[in-house]
């Protein structure tokens, strides 16, 4: 089978096993030629097959030498179909952290539910050593089904005040369209902080506890983004805005309990803009993204997913620059929020219309990065080759 890349708007359509391959070995190479650190040992990441996740996965093990348990929502060849990206990040993963004495273990299937919670638990108390020093969690899923009372729930992107509308990009047609977003429910706003909040990142913490494989000193992170005025209609004060509230209180009560009990920590970490499967899909947030790239680059301080990660790990969760806000929240962002960063944004922004913008801002670096998470525009891969569905299917995790 030749696999060529499949666009429906922002949505990918289809991944390359050989791409996913090298696009994860480009992130553990960075890591394996950068400063190393010392950090945790065993470690579980909640949502580890992309994005922030698998960075987290990547640096924790070729970093830190950290064990690592993921846990994600990804398949790999059934009939015709590939698999997913997730997947053969995994596999390449799994493979890579294995060839230098690591353990790589991974559990396929919902992290919202008990069954997976209990079979991970099981696992750590039999084969893992016991007990757990870090879990990060960088879970997106737009459903869950809540595992005390069955009921299912959907995310609804939505503003929370009046409809927006705004600039974005449609990949798969490269130009410039009108995004939109409508007012939620409160039933939508409801379910969206039941999906995106802080809940389950609390069951599987108190799950945990209860199962006494948490160290003294264990530390938990979620992930989130707050980002610029630009975007405050959805990320500040949209149903996500919400949810991501409810991650931060999550996180306060978290911390209380752990430094009581274990001498250990909570914190929410405020992520850079990048462009991941997730955020390519929400409204305006492409067009920040490639003008926000443009800038960064010419400055100097641009970062990638695993740059970004590498360093918050290295630098802040387990060195001396903590990078704290009022809100207790680690701002890993904060070359992002700079000032001059920002004011270049903003002078850009006007001045961009479906006629200039490939010129005016670094669309070809957004568009490769998102190529690249599925495996595709790698000079070093040959996309023309006929892949054995028979051997990847053979592949295991």
């Amino acid at each position: 089978m030749v696999i060529k890349p499949r666009l429906k708007g922002s949505l990918a359509l289809t991944a390359h096993p050989a791409g996913c391959e090298e696009f994860v070995k480009r992130q553990i190479d960075y890591v394996k030629k950068s400063d190393k650190y010392s950090g945790p040992k065993k470690v579980l990441i909640i949502g580890s097959s992309s994005g922030y996740g698998l960075a987290s996965r990547i640096s924790l093990a070729f970093g830190a030498g950290a064990d690592t348990i993921g846990v994600a929502f990804e398949k790999g060849v059934e009939g015709k179909r590939v698999g997913t990206a997730g997947w053969w990040n995994t596999v390449a993963f799994t493979e890579e952290a294995r060839k230098e004495g690591l353990i790589a273990k991974n559990f396929m299937g919902d992290a919202f539910s008990d069954e997976i919670k209990e079979n991970v638990i099981e696992y750590i108390k039999k084969e893992f050593g016991g007990k757990i020093d870090l879990l990060i969690y960088s879970l997106a899923s737009g459903v869950r089904t809540d595992p005390k009372t069955g009921i299912t729930y959907r995310s609804a992107l939505k503003s929370t005040t009046n409809e927006i509308e705004g600039p974005t990009i449609n990949l798969e047609k490269e130009n410039i369209e009108n995004g939109k977003m409508e007012v939620a429910t409160e039933e939508e706003l409801i379910s969206t902080v039941k999906v995106m909040g802080g809940e389950d990142w609390k069951l599987w913490i108190e799950a945990l506890d209860k199962a006494d494989v948490l160290t003294e000193g264990f530390k938990t992170v979620a992930y989130s983004y707050l980002g610029p005025k630009v975007t405050y209609g959805i990320y500040k004060e949209g149903t996500i805005g919400a949810a991501k509230r409810d991650l931060e209180r999550t996180s306060n009560e978290l911390n209380d309990y752990l430094g009581k009990k274990y001498h250990g920590e909570a914190y929410v970490s405020l992520s850079k803009a990048l462009m991941t499967r997730a955020s390519a899909v929400i409204p305006v947030f492409p067009l920040y993204a490639a003008l926000l790239y443009k800038i960064m680059k010419e400055k100097g301080i641009h970062e990638g997913t695993i740059e970004q990660k590498h360093r918050l790990l290295k630098d802040m969760i387990y060195g001396d620059h903590k990078e704290l806000d009022s809100d207790r929240r680690l701002r890993p962002d904060n070359w992002e929020m700079r000032e001059d960063v920002q004011s270049a944004v903003e002078s850009l922004w006007d001045k961009v219309t479906p006629e200039n913008f490939k010129e005016l801002t670094d669309y070809a670096g957004v568009r490769e990065e998102f190529m690249n998470l599925n495996g595709f525009d790698f000079d070093n891969v040959d996309y023309d080759q006929d892949l054995d569905l028979d051997e990847l299917a053979a592949k295991k995790i």
